[in-house]
């Protein structure tokens, strides 16, 4: 049973007053508010486990880290990776996918060559391989969208016939919404022999993700986004992928012998995982993943896709309302603007009555671009979310939309 009222009561976060107003937090696809249970985590290990992991003999060195690979173990199950070793702790999907840009990109770009995205990246997975094309010469593919905010596969198509080295592409779009088809992606690339790389991070909180059914060759996410703490994330990348790579970083525990002369590296996943890991992080973001399971992905779509149609319907009575991002697979996010009022002035207001929004470009400016406007606000809504508060953020926007018109 869905019970909503107990899921609520998890999250300390929600119960308090922002200028004397409840707080109504639909901010959720920046960052997510964490469950007690997270915090708690968190607070056990400093106040019980504190140790650096995988170098102690010490009771407290075993304790830690046997807790931070069993988090490594359960983040491959989340998934379904087929080893624990295919799951490279990060400080969440920037990281990820930097890791992966320069480390398997590196290994795969020659001068001129091409790489694919989707105009729909989030700055994290399109400035990294637009950096690797400006170093080696090479060209940065992008696959148009329409004004729906949906992916041109015809055009997909035909750029995948330019024998890109990677396509990196978003699951689902942070500034849209939109869900993307990206098993059909993936299984086009590979019909090329294509490697691809999906970017999870809006996707992980909402969508079951199996990434042997996908077949991905490499998956990003932070915790941040999914209940969890931020400063931790993971890369999954198949096993004959992350052997043939180079390390990212150099320093402490990725290492296997080391003298003046040379180096040798250690083996998966701890090749790339350089330095002290942030240990507290990726406990926390198990016990997010663990709180994500129990609730189940079915019972969180469901719930989201409630509030998602609801705010549709009651903001689209508003005079003067543009929604950007109508694809008909779309996660919880809407993002508009109203008449000229600007996102920023509009937020503001909205910020005085209690209501969190996002506004701007969202870290997605050529999104922006492409439907010539200086950014949006966007509502994103998550598995606490309520309609009451969806009412209580409707009538603020009218409000605040009279005020400024």
């Amino acid at each position: 049973m869905f019970d909503l009222e107990a899921i609520r009561e998890q999250f300390p976060a929600l119960h308090q007053k922002v200028y004397n107003k409840p707080l109504v937090y639909f901010d959720n696809a920046a960052t997510t508010h964490k469950p007690l249970a997270i915090i708690e985590r968190i607070s056990h290990y400093y106040r019980c486990e504190n140790s650096n992991i995988h170098r102690g003999v010490h009771y407290l060195s075993q304790q830690a880290t046997e807790a931070f690979e069993e988090a490594r173990r359960f983040a491959a199950s989340m998934i379904n990776a087929v080893k624990a070793h295919e799951i490279i702790f990060t400080k969440g999907a920037t990281e990820a996918i930097n890791l992966a840009a320069h480390s398997f990109g590196r290994m795969r770009m020659k001068p001129g060559s091409s790489i694919l995205v989707t105009a729909m990246e989030h700055h994290s997975n399109l400035v990294p391989w637009q950096q690797l094309c400006l170093e080696y010469n090479g060209k940065l593919l992008v696959t148009p969208m329409d004004e729906l905010g949906q992916i041109d596969l015809q055009a997909y198509t035909q750029l995948l016939d330019q024998q890109p080295v990677i396509v990196a592409i978003t699951h689902t779009s942070n500034a849209l919404g939109t869900i993307n088809p990206v098993k059909t992606m993936i299984r086009m690339a590979h019909d090329r022999n294509i490697p691809v790389l999906v970017d999870g991070a809006q996707a992980i909180a909402h969508t079951e993700i199996d990434v042997q059914d996908l077949d991905c060759d490499f998956f990003a996410f932070s915790a941040h986004k999914a209940y969890g703490p931020m400063g931790a994330g993971l890369l999954y990348g198949k096993e004959k992928w992350l052997e043939a790579m180079p390390p990212y970083q150099f320093g402490g525990e990725m290492v296997d012998s080391v003298s003046f002369d040379k180096t040798t590296f250690n083996v998966l996943p701890f090749k790339f995982e350089a330095g002290t890991p942030n240990v507290e992080a990726v406990l926390g973001m198990e016990t997010a993943l663990r709180f994500i399971r129990n609730t189940g992905y079915e019972a969180i779509a469901t719930h989201e896709k409630e509030l998602l149609d609801y705010a549709t319907a009651q903001l689209s009575q508003i005079p003067g309302i543009r929604f950007f991002g109508q694809a008909p697979e779309k996660a919880s996010v809407i993002s508009f603007l109203i008449g000229d009022v600007h996102p920023f002035d509009l937020g503001t207001l909205l910020d005085k009555m209690g209501i969190a929004v996002r506004t701007g470009h969202h870290c997605a400016q050529t999104v922006m671009d492409f439907f010539n406007i200086p950014g949006t606000v966007r509502a994103s809504f998550a598995v606490y979310n309520t309609t009451h508060e969806i009412d209580t953020f409707v009538a603020a926007v009218k409000k605040a939309a009279l005020m400024l018109s």
